[in-house]
């Protein structure tokens, strides 16, 4: 019998406080809310039996599908037996990588018929997404799909049919999802840490070859050692061009752009924080500004989205940027902001920052208050904000990590996953939505709860 701590006994935070006016009446108390937290995740273990080991194979592998693979199998009792890919020099690789004991082919159809695959990593091209998942799903595999979990958003509804139908434990693969900070960010909001929400805002930057996409193209790469008939799919015949292969996100016939492969995670996040279906109203602009490569898609996009008061949440704005040529920074955030505060959520890390306001005439005021004023005793004046940052201890192993262990957990009967097809349809739909609205330069309306377009 194997003992292990849980990966989420993982989560304990680093709690700092920056004094200011209000930290000791305000941040004590989600403080002491947290630790209390804390000590539960700390505490908490899980038994692996001999039978709980999971054998997974790889669809896809690529730059983000053998990422995958890489940290699956850091899962302990998860075996990485099988890949597929279109290019034979990535099934040479895998060999070298993961022993010549892997079996390697170019048709995921001899994945999905093995009786020792327990469960498949989609990392394909988005265009590839629909077919193999709810060809896997039918198979009776669990399956972890990259992002978006569709190409298209007419494509959404037969996913979710075909889990529901298989019961199948399927995880789409937003990464952040299951991470250290968008579970605090719930935590505070749901407690009213920001009081009433009304704007959301996130951003992506970029600033390098890589990360605009200008992916290596390997100098034997021709229609010997890939499959580029297989490839194509259901698109358009053409010769074969390296660039659509190894940097398909940059076309719209196998990719979804800056939103599907950016925006979906702030989206995935967002839902996820304030328990949102998603928004009602979508509009975007943009352009290609630098990165005039051949490329079909914007290198700089925003979006913007009206979002309807929910359940869990009020009417609120959202707005989102995409810019792969920004000077500045490498980074991306998402940020809430309600009438009592705000945060700025990222994957290992919360910072919360509440304002305090106080009215002349209260005990908290101070004792000069200027009496010639009438107005004086009628208006709030802003304390200097307090933060409040919680942070992932240095040993914390990511939130990669944490989603494929979400995943795994889930395949061996425990909790549901956290990001299932209908949550990643749902974040899915505004991306693409997205793309929509750019290149026909119209604003698309949405209904999402019944995952409808309204005409």
């Amino acid at each position: 019998m194997q003992k292990r701590t849980s990966g989420q006994s993982r989560r304990k935070f680093i709690d700092k406080v920056a004094k200011g006016l209000i930290g000791v009446t305000v941040a004590p108390q989600i403080l002491r809310a947290a630790s209390h937290e804390q000590n539960e995740w700390l505490q908490r273990t899980e038994t692996f039996l001999p039978n709980d080991h999971v054998q997974i194979a790889l669809i896809g592998a690529g730059g983000m599908g053998n990422a995958d693979a890489d940290t699956c199998i850091t899962v302990p009792g998860v075996k990485l037996i099988a890949v597929c890919d279109l290019y034979d020099g990535r099934l040479q690789s895998a060999k070298k990588k993961f022993g010549n004991d892997i079996f390697v082919t170019r048709d995921y159809r001899e994945i999905l018929s093995r009786k020792d695959v327990d469960a498949v990593i989609i990392g394909t091209p988005d265009h590839w997404h629909r077919d193999i998942s709810i060809d896997a799903m039918n198979s009776g595999k669990a399956v972890y799909c990259e992002k978006p979990m569709v190409h298209d958003i007419s494509e959404g509804a037969a996913v979710v049919a075909a889990q529901n139908k298989n019961k199948s434990v399927f995880q789409v693969g937003s990464q952040g999802m299951s991470s250290l900070g968008n579970e605090k960010a719930k935590q505070l909001y749901e407690a009213g840490a920001i009081g009433q929400l009304n704007y959301a805002e996130g951003f992506w930057a970029r600033n390098s070859p890589g990360g605009a996409w200008q992916y290596d193209i390997p100098s034997d790469a021709s229609e010997k050692t890939v499959d580029w008939k297989k490839f194509l799919k259901d698109h358009p015949d053409r010769q074969f061009d390296p660039k659509r292969f190894f940097r398909w996100r940059c076309y719209r016939d196998y990719g979804t752009g800056v939103s599907g492969d950016l925006f979906v995670h702030l989206f995935s996040s967002l839902h996820y924080i304030v328990s949102s279906k998603g928004p009602e109203k979508v509009m975007a602009t943009g352009g290609l500004r630098y990165w005039k490569d051949g490329r079909e898609v914007p290198d700089i996009l925003l979006g913007m989205f009206d979002y309807p008061a929910a359940e869990k949440h009020p009417a609120f704005n959202l707005s989102l940027r995409v810019n792969f040529v920004d000077g500045t920074a490498d980074n991306t955030y998402l940020r809430l902001v309600g009438n009592e505060g705000s945060m700025i959520v990222e994957w290992d890390k919360v910072t919360l920052t509440k304002n305090k306001s106080y009215s002349p005439n209260s005990n908290d005021a101070p004792v000069a208050v200027n009496q010639a004023d009438p107005f004086a005793y009628n208006r709030k004046t802003m304390l200097d904000p307090d933060n409040v940052i919680y942070k992932a201890e240095p040993d914390y192993k990511g939130a990669h990590f944490d989603h494929h262990y979400n995943w795994i957990r889930a395949v061996r009967g425990g909790k549901p996953v956290i990001e299932d097809a209908l949550f990643g349809y749902r974040a899915a739909a505004p991306a693409l939505l997205c793309n929509d609205s750019y290149f026909k330069e119209k604003t698309i309306r949405w209904d999402p709860v019944s995952l409808q377009l309204i005409s």
